[in-house]
């Protein structure tokens, strides 16, 4: 009954918005069971602040090494709201990147199994520190949020229209956790859902705004995911993005690696969107301080526990079928 209520709500929100806002509204959010910014725990607040940061620092190219991971698009194979899944992941998988050292091939989590299976969002909208809330929920009980390579991102969503989506099954099963398709369905090898999956696991998460707490998560713990006021953004092409005049709707999420310094328009925040790398500076967008409403939008940030990697030896050898690592016998690795 909650997630009917809830998406009901989400539908009058964007019935009445020309844009299609593709952040949830606090009442929403709340019926869905997020804590509205809520935090695991205090972690944040005792992390030690600089008393002066850097003018410049990004996540990617610290110290001569790049700690961001992939640029990805979330409008492929068809169009989905889905900025707040890829903004909290992306971040996720540069703190995963970070906890590495950058050392070892990147590890990409999977935006689809958040639309299938974390029930805080659709491809028509969807909350950020949800995803982290339900991932630290599912955490505990000795679960994780899959690799893109079991779950490829699909651009659909149970309450999709667009394109293939109605044609097909989007609901939190075990194929639509992790599969594997052994071989063509003639020749006797359908999909199997898996039991056992590289996964990545959080530990904490919480919630923060303003420009020295950005600073502060960023710079100690690594990238975030914001809200932002997307339509300026939509024919960006190059340069820092202004717009200080007055507060924007926070319709769409980012995550944020970094900041620098433009010695014509100031500070600004290093931004990487979803929308591909055909878009602005490569998938990268710089956002003055104060602008676009980054700052008071609200930031999410997790702090990883574990995660699936040849140098932890962790991984559960699964064969090309599935056929050993078959969902009927669960057993998930952490």
């Amino acid at each position: 009954m909650r997630a009917v209520v809830a998406f009901a709500l989400l539908l009058a929100a964007w019935a009445d918005d020309r844009r299609r806002s593709e952040v949830l509204a606090r009442e929403v959010e709340e019926s869905m069971g997020i804590v509205w910014r809520g935090n695991s725990s205090d972690s944040h607040e005792l992390l030690l602040g600089a008393a002066e940061y850097p003018e410049s620092f990004t996540w990617c190219n610290k110290d001569g090494k790049n700690f961001c991971s992939a640029s990805l698009n979330q409008h492929i194979p068809q169009y989905c709201g889905s900025c707040w899944a890829h903004g909290a992941v992306s971040a996720l998988a540069d703190r995963i990147k970070i906890a590495r050292n950058a050392e070892g091939i990147d590890i990409n989590p999977s935006v689809q199994h958040v639309l299938n299976c974390a029930g805080v969002g659709s491809c028509h909208g969807g909350s950020a520190h949800g995803v982290y809330q339900w991932l630290a929920n599912i955490s505990k009980s000795g679960s994780g949020l899959s690799y893109a390579t079991a779950q490829p991102y699909m651009a659909c969503s149970a309450d999709s229209t667009e394109g293939f989506c109605p044609h097909a099954d989007w609901s939190c099963t075990p194929l639509n956790v992790a599969r594997t398709c052994g071989s063509f369905d003639k020749e006797s090898g359908p999909c199997t859902g898996l039991s056992s999956y590289p996964n990545v696991t959080i530990s904490d998460y919480g919630s923060i705004s303003g420009r020295q707490a950005m600073m502060k998560e960023i710079f100690s713990r690594g990238p975030v995911a914001c809200g932002i006021a997307a339509d300026p953004l939509l024919n960006y092409e190059s340069g820092v993005v202004q717009n200080r005049t007055q507060p924007s709707q926070i319709d769409h999420v980012v995550s944020v690696v970094g900041w620098g310094k433009d010695d014509k328009n100031g500070g600004y925040w290093i931004v990487r969107n979803s929308w591909g790398e055909y878009w602005g500076e490569m998938g990268y967008v710089r956002v003055a301080f104060g602008a676009l409403s980054l700052e008071e939008g609200g930031c999410s940030w997790a702090v990883v526990k574990d995660f699936t990697a040849l140098e932890k030896g962790n991984q559960v050898h699964c064969h090309e079928s599935g056929d050993n690592c078959n969902a009927s016998r669960p057993s998930f690795l952490v």
